[in-house]
């Protein structure tokens, strides 16, 4: 792993000090993704079978992604907001600083241990115990490996949280971060109860029709810049109001866009709630968290967020320029 600012104990330590807690509450970043609830999943199933009192958590109100609702304990999943009980400890999964953790934060702030188990590298931590490695593919296989310190046998359950964590944040297996140490991991997974094919179809292959319409207006915005290499587009609140879609509709375009031919970099803004929420992605070398971070976002080199206070019209203004900079920093055609 590489070593990272914020990292001050191994996954064996954590699993020490998770063992001498007996209630646990677990909670990911706003807008969770696959590797958030999946990680949070995997681990609440672990330390129930060790018989801790678990709550998982989400960041703010917003309703769960429907794909991800199959996961194992995701019926349990509660709103932060409306969590008022004592917790000896505070697990934070795939979120590396307080601003992401919404609601939660407050609960965090409660507890009198906290840790981080995560992959996105910052200079701070914000927890007592810290363990973050920026070249893991996802942080369900750090929860994974995570578990196997906690003594409990992989189940299927925890297998099937796990895998559909580490399969979306890499892409289904096709993102620059599809390494062996991922694909050594999927296969453990598998072998102890996750099924492929039937996730896969829960996840990518179950988008409600209002999803579908959001893709054709997502579409019919899209615009092509630096020679084919950039690829914007965006969703008003208007438009999510005219196809009876939500957030969670929007969440697989931005992998359309960047599936173009020649596109290097793509970027899908969304308006939500008096914001612009935009989701960056990129094939090659282009590093989108560079410029996510510019605009108080965050993520990875290849798959990034950020939020922009404001109107659509100046975001997307914003962004034309600052993907046409991008582009022409990216060098060549990939």
């Amino acid at each position: 792993m590489t070593v990272t600012p914020q990292t001050n104990t191994t996954l064996e330590g954590i699993a020490e000090a998770l063992m001498g807690c007996s209630s646990v509450a677990i909670c990911g970043h706003v807008s969770p993704d696959g590797d958030c609830v999946g990680s949070q999943l995997a681990l609440a199933c672990a330390l129930r079978a060790l018989g801790k009192r678990v709550f998982c958590l989400l960041a703010t109100d917003e309703p769960l992604e429907g794909t991800l609702a199959f996961l194992p304990g995701a019926d349990r999943l509660v709103p932060a907001s409306s969590f008022g009980d004592y917790v000896e400890c505070f697990v934070a999964v795939d979120v590396p600083t307080p601003e992401r953790l919404g609601a939660a934060d407050a609960v965090r702030r409660a507890a009198p241990l906290t840790i981080t188990v995560d992959h996105h590298a910052v200079p701070k931590a914000m927890s007592h115990l810290s363990y973050t490695d920026p070249d893991a593919a996802a942080t369900a296989l750090l929860v994974w490996r995570l578990v196997g310190h906690l003594g409990v046998d992989y189940d299927e359950a925890i297998a099937t949280c796990a895998y559909t964590g580490l399969m979306t944040d890499t892409g289904r297996f096709q993102y620059q971060n599809a390494d062996a140490a991922a694909f050594e991991a999927a296969a453990q997974m598998v072998a102890a109860g996750a099924a492929p094919g039937a996730i896969a179809r829960e996840v990518y292959q179950n988008r409600r029709l209002a999803s579908v319409l959001l893709e054709a207006v997502a579409i019919a915005h899209l615009e092509l810049s630096a020679d084919g290499r950039t690829a914007l587009s965006w969703l008003s609140a208007a438009d999510f109001a005219a196809c009876g879609a939500s957030r969670p509709d929007a969440e697989p375009l931005i992998d359309v866009l960047r599936a173009i031919e020649g596109v290097a970099i793509a970027c899908m803004l969304r308006e939500q709630d008096g914001q612009v929420r935009g989701s960056l992605r990129a094939k090659g070398d282009a590093d989108v968290a560079a410029l996510a971070c510019e605009l108080g976002g965050g993520g990875h080199r290849a798959a990034a967020g950020f939020t922009l206070d404001g109107p659509l019209d100046d975001a997307v203004a914003l962004l034309r320029g600052r993907l046409a900079a991008l582009a022409a920093a990216d060098g060549e055609v990939l």
